[in-house]
């Protein structure tokens, strides 16, 4: 049994923006007390960047979730099903599955040994200088690419809800969304940004639970039939099938495998979502955090299946397309399907919601990668007071904004489940094999990890400018360009073997031994968190 709900028409959406923006002022607002009232207490640099490790595993596992469940698991995914169907739905299968690589692998052991940052870990053993300049470097370029996703989020959201189709337009609203975002780090630091994640977290899996079963309420509650739904609005059967976006050619399917070894590898790098673990207290909330936000971040991928093909059933890939914002609008698009202006204007702002609050978690990352590894290790020499550092800190912020905002304008347009998807590819090859081989392999130098780290970082960076992502297709940020000599879209197949490659090589080469004492210290550090508490809480 189902019924009939009237079609879309994206020019009603005009009538709807006092209400919208109404919504999203009052969410802004509401937020903005919170991160004043969270601000009072940053005294010290634990305070500013790990929140004064003060909060219990479920919150921490709440807002790890706020963390991951950026823009792209939202807006881009949806689009990706409503487009690509099956293709599309294996962005949900990458990000989870690689939620559980990275939560069993990594996260408790580098919580045991760093103190603020990765690349507290990564020269614990090794030589400081030239091992946190590598890893601050690499922290900054995947912040980077991850906050182009966000931005690029932000033009196609607000420019849907206020009817914006012109450049212009677009990237003033880009602007306004880093001002906010610069806004929201300055002033709350990690323990600001966490409340806003967890507020977020919630509202982001309440709405799209509400949307689900709506979806499904229309269709009887029988996915069958509203696969068939999907099937029948779209008339294209291949939606329901794998190679739809990925299987036409053989540079297709290779670009899939490197997609997905991206997703799977990449979250266990990402500097952002392994600097959460060291705003909880102990290793024992550490792991309650692990539990919490895997269920969390579960469910709502499973609720993005249903959102991707009710779109697709719904609204239809041809009104999705011709939308302003494109792909990424098929969300709000059926939200305002099911429940109209209110619907549209919550889901709006919780979309919104969900885009500040991780680009204040990636900004207050890269701020303290810079403040903490570059400035108060090398430039200072470990002398600069914690005062100091938060100073550099917050001005990082501003710089770091401002380049995201010039970034997100030329991103716009672009899918951006796809964008993150460069960023992952970024971080797990610039980062992982270096945390790899830092906690499993003693051998591991110096000459080692800057290979690896360098190597990757590099070959990931000039393989996407060479991509075309970049320059030779009608999607590409420079269309008009084309010199895209690498065929695949997304670098992983190459560049993450390849940093593999060059951490072993350079460790091999390398004729100087590390401390000993310090690996031994590190292995028992990491696996049982024996000396972590000292090491944290001053």
């Amino acid at each position: 049994m189902t019924f009939m709900v009237p079609a879309v028409n994206v020019a009603d959406l005009k009538d709807t923006t006092a209400l919208n923006m109404g919504i999203f002022a009052l969410f802004v607002a509401i937020t903005m007390v919170i991160v004043i009232r969270a601000s009072r207490n940053n005294k010290t640099a634990a305070d500013y960047y790990a929140a004064g490790r003060s909060f219990t595993g479920p919150q921490n596992g709440t807002a790890i979730a706020g963390d991951y469940l950026s823009a792209a698991s939202f807006l881009g995914i949806t689009g990706a099903i409503a487009i690509n169907g099956y293709d599309g739905f294996m962005y949900s299968i990458g990000f989870l599955v690689a939620w559980l690589v990275a939560l069993l692998l990594v996260a408790e052991l580098l919580r045991n040994t760093g103190k603020f940052t990765m690349a507290d870990v990564l020269s614990f053993r090794l030589k400081q200088r030239p091992v946190r300049i590598a890893a601050a470097i690499s922290t900054l370029a995947v912040c980077f690419f991850y906050l182009l996703a966000q931005m690029a989020g932000a033009g196609s959201l607000i420019s849907l809800l206020l009817g914006i189709s012109d450049w212009g337009g677009q990237a003033l609203v880009i602007i306004v969304v880093g001002a906010l975002m610069i806004m929201y780090v300055l002033i709350g630091g990690m323990k600001g940004t966490t409340w806003v994640q967890i507020i977020k977290a919630m509202l982001l899996i309440a709405g799209a639970a509400v949307m689900t079963f709506w979806v499904l309420a229309i269709y009887g509650f029988n996915l069958s039939d509203l696969l068939g739904g999907a099937v029948e609005t779209s008339k294209n059967p291949s939606i329901l099938n794998p190679g739809l976006q990925y299987g036409k050619t053989e540079t297709s399917k290779l670009d899939f495998m490197s997609l997905g070894l991206a997703l799977v590898l990449g979250t266990a790098a990402l500097p952002h979502v392994l600097m959460r673990f060291y705003t909880v207290p102990t290793a024992k909330e550490a792991r309650k955090s692990v539990v919490w936000s895997i269920w969390l971040i579960g469910i709502f991928y499973l609720f993005t299946l249903v959102l991707g093909y009710g779109a697709a059933a719904l609204v239809g890939a041809d009104t999705i397309k011709g939308a302003p914002g494109g792909v990424n609008s098929a969300a709000p698009l059926l939200a305002f399907h099911l429940g109209g202006p209110l619907l549209l204007g919550f889901i709006s702002a919780v979309a919104f919601a969900t885009i500040l609050a991780v680009v204040a978690g990636l900004t207050i990352t890269a701020a303290a990668s810079f403040a903490h590894d570059i400035y108060a290790s090398v430039i200072a020499k470990g002398k600069a007071d914690a005062n100091t550092e938060v100073k550099v800190a917050r001005r990082t912020v501003v710089v770091i904004g401002l380049l995201a905002i010039v970034g997100g304008i030329f991103a716009n347009g672009q899918n951006v489940a796809f964008l993150v998807a460069l960023a992952f590819a970024v971080a797990a090859s610039a980062n992982l094999p270096t945390i790899v081989y830092s906690l499993f392999w003693r051998r591991f130098t110096t000459q080692g990890a800057i290979w690896s780290m360098y190597g990757g970082l590099g070959s990931a960076i000039i393989l996407i400018a060479l991509s075309p992502v970049v320059s030779g297709a009608k999607t590409s940020m420079i269309p008009g360009a084309n010199f895209a000599i690498f065929p695949l879209s997304n670098p992983g197949i190459v560049s993450i073997p390849l940093a593999f490659l060059l951490g072993w090589l350079g460790t091999v080469l390398d004729k100087k031994l590390e401390d000993t004492t310090k690996q031994a210290e590190m292995e028992v550090r990491s696996l049982t968190g024996v000396g972590a508490e000292k090491a944290t809480n001053h």
